[in-house]
């Protein structure tokens, strides 16, 4: 009775003013200041998902403090351009981002690991390991060397592998192939001979379109369709072994973060999660009827054949030797999620793996 009431003045809050924090009385509820932040998306409005993950959080943040604690969400460009949303944190520009921290990875490897890397963890994994495998704690180390706390804010599940203008039929095709794509596997497949492109989402269609670049990586269908790829590329390939369950987080200037009352970061850090698993069921309810549309509009669908997915693999641990090599934080983070993994596979395989592959065999048998 006390959370449906609760949850009743919280959802009202903004226009009703000072609703109660849980555990507090109205009088510590109305003592707590009133906070207003900025955060700068790396992403554009038009792509609701990944965009509305940082509106999903703000508005909890909101109604869970009766509007004490308002968070405004600027798309990408609006402050500051998308792949320049961690320096904006790390300077104090803007109190907050909401980021892939991928896209930092030349700043130090170890980013990389804190959204996805080559044949890295599945988005359950990803969750395991950040909330019950230490990882949260490695990266927020790692972090304050950038006068930043981050917070899990966002996944997308499993990506598609992208968007070809010829076939993919061997590993040497890599070879000259001009492909945006994110975070480290730009690596990867530079050592395969491609020429890596980092493209921040809203500018992928006219590189693509004007043939500034052969092939281009985001999301998934949903995304893809919205960004209108289908109409620059014919070959859709899968799966992003690159983004098995590729992370978003929300970065907090660790001063304003500090400043905070302890009750507004704890309900910063439950809206952050809340919008993580958001982001990844509304991607995971809207990707079916989007490869279908696709596929009807013509869109040929591929899967990478076994020889490109062993090559990219052996490359992608050349990749990791090499990055050990000269970031102990990458080495040291890195390690950590190789152990994890380890057991992961062997838990999925033997139920999540048994469970799917019988249900898709199942399917056709109606």
């Amino acid at each position: 009775m006390q959370r449906r009431k609760f949850l009743k003045s919280a959802g009202i809050g903004a226009a009703a003013g000072a609703a109660m924090l849980p555990g507090l009385s109205r009088a510590q509820t109305a003592a707590l200041p009133e906070v207003k932040w900025r955060c700068a998306s790396s992403f554009p409005k038009s792509l609701d998902t990944i965009y509305g993950a940082a509106e999903t959080m703000s508005k909890r943040v909101a109604a869970s403090t009766g509007g004490k604690f308002q968070i405004q969400v600027f798309a990408a460009g609006e402050i500051v351009p998308g792949l320049q949303v961690l320096d904006a944190v790390q300077n104090g520009t803007v109190q907050c981002g909401h980021t892939a921290p991928y896209y930092y990875w030349g700043k130090d490897p170890a980013f990389a690991l804190d959204t996805a890397i080559p044949f890295g963890l599945n988005a359950r994994q990803m969750n395991a390991w950040m909330i019950f495998g230490g990882a949260n704690d490695l990266f927020n180390d790692f972090y304050k060397g950038y006068n930043i706390y981050r917070i899990p804010a966002g996944n997308t599940g499993a990506q598609m592998g992208g968007w070809y203008r010829k076939e993919m039929k061997s590993p040497a095709d890599w070879k000259g192939l001009k492909m945006r794509i994110g975070g480290f596997a730009g690596k990867v497949i530079e050592k395969m001979g491609a020429v890596p492109q980092q493209i921040a989402g809203g500018d992928i269609y006219p590189a693509l379109e004007k043939g500034t670049i052969d092939a281009a990586e985001w999301v998934g269908p949903y995304d893809d369709e919205k960004l209108g790829f289908n109409k620059v590329a014919k070959f859709y390939y899968y799966p992003g072994w690159w983004e098995g369950g590729p992370q978003l987080v929300t970065m907090c200037n660790i001063a304003e973060w500090n400043k905070l009352p302890k009750e507004y970061q704890n309900i910063l850090e439950a809206a952050c999660w809340e919008a993580n698993t958001w982001m990844v069921a509304k991607y995971d309810a809207q990707n079916p009827a989007a490869l279908k549309r696709l596929v009807g509009g013509g869109t040929q669908l591929r899967a990478f054949n076994k020889d490109i997915m062993v090559a990219s693999y052996k490359a992608a641990l050349e990749v990791y030797k090499e990055a050990s090599e000269k970031s102990p934080a990458f080495k040291k983070i890195y390690e950590s999620m190789v152990k994890f993994r380890e057991d992961q596979l062997l838990w999925f395989r033997v139920a999540e793996k048994g469970f799917d592959d019988f249900m898709h065999t199942i399917h056709s048998i109606k």
